[in-house]
């Protein structure tokens, strides 16, 4: 849901907007070198067809093709990079490529829509890299009572205001809401034209470019509400296990390559964010890259945001109050971790 939702920063895991002189976002203008038509017929016949967009979760992609992480595991992969998060939720939903990094929130949204999808995979969590950002003046979450606060509706970023204003004891309807796309939502608030947004990064670097804004708070005070994940079509799922296992183990492979090598893997992400490595490395702290033994508690159920089946059911719950689904979902066939649970036995045994 981050509508990331969430995956084009301000830099870095999303939308061309135009603001002052001086303060665009880079990561806008960012082209790939490689197909991006996501519609287009795939690179290579048989490939798979994987989604990604700005949001430091899911560079480490940039990094597995680069390296030929997915070649060394046999995996042809087509890997499409989207300048606009939503533009790659969509096309996962319409079909048009096979996987996509996306949220849970966001994903939650899609098959309470109809799509069929399935989550097998926990890149992230987000631990301080999605924020609620304020101008001078505003120094608490009750002075945000009255105040016009851009975040893109039904996103993760809407989900986290929402979460701290009910901590606070105040509701959605306290603020004057402006719901707009992240990147606009964050060039509004540079404008002066709200007092608050609720943005991921990179974005978040950009509104605090604004003289004399603060994080007034962030994804780090409330633990496990925004994951994000690999998420594929059902249908492919079970017409192509095999492949979905490798892409799987291509993503763990390459977490040992980026622990062997940080600098090499530094200089691939940030220069596919469109940021220095010395700015990308500020993202470090905000978003924490799941280990194997992380993905497997992940999936089992709880009663708190550490399990993904309570977290889904709490993001059904607020699609619903703010009227962006109908009903709440069951997310019982939302996760398979059985692609997670197999690279765990592989590893065990070697």
């Amino acid at each position: 849901m981050k509508v990331r939702s969430p995956l084009a920063f301000c830099i870095v895991f999303l939308v061309t907007f135009a603001i002052a002189a001086g303060c665009v976002n880079p990561a806008t203008y960012i082209k790939t070198t490689t197909e991006t038509d996501a519609a287009a017929p795939s690179a290579a016949a048989g490939s798979l067809r994987l989604g990604f967009s700005a949001w430091p979760g899911w560079f480490p992609w940039q990094v597995a093709q680069d390296e030929g992480i997915f070649a060394a595991n046999n995996v042809p992969v087509d890997l499409k990079w989207f300048d606009g998060y939503l533009e790659s939720i969509s096309t996962l939903t319409a079909g048009q490529i096979d996987a996509n990094s996306q949220t849970l929130g966001d994903t939650v949204n899609s098959v309470s829509g109809g799509a069929d999808q399935v989550i097998v995979l926990v890149n992230d969590n987000s631990t301080g890299n999605d924020k609620v950002i304020v101008r001078e003046g505003i120094n608490s979450i009750a002075d945000l009572k009255g105040k016009k606060v851009a975040a893109e509706e039904g996103t993760v970023d809407h989900f986290l205001l929402l979460l701290g204003l009910k901590k606070a004891g105040l509701s959605a309807q306290d603020i004057q809401f402006v719901p707009l796309e992240t990147g606009k939502a964050a060039a509004a608030f540079v404008g002066k034209q709200v007092d608050a947004t609720a943005v991921f990064a990179p974005f978040t670097t950009q509104a605090l470019k604004r003289t004399g804004s603060k994080e007034l708070f962030s994804s780090k005070d409330f633990p496990g509400a925004i994951s994000d994940h690999l998420v594929f079509t059902r249908k492919f799922v079970e017409q192509n296990p095999d492949r979905v296992q490798a892409l799987v183990d291509s993503w763990f492979a390459t977490l040992d390559y980026m622990k062997a090598n940080p600098d090499k893997a530094y200089q691939i992400m940030s220069k596919r964010a469109g940021v220095s490595v010395s700015e990308y490395k500020e993202y470090a702290d905000g978003t924490r890259i799941f280990t194997v033994e992380e993905n497997l508690t992940a999936f089992q159920p709880g009663s708190d945001y550490t399990s993904l089946q309570f977290a889904a059911r709490e993001m059904s719950k607020f699609l619903t109050e703010v009227g962006l689904a109908k009903t709440q979902l069951d997310t019982s066939k939302l996760f398979d971790d059985r692609f997670v649970k197999a690279y765990a036995e592989k590893i065990k045994k070697t």
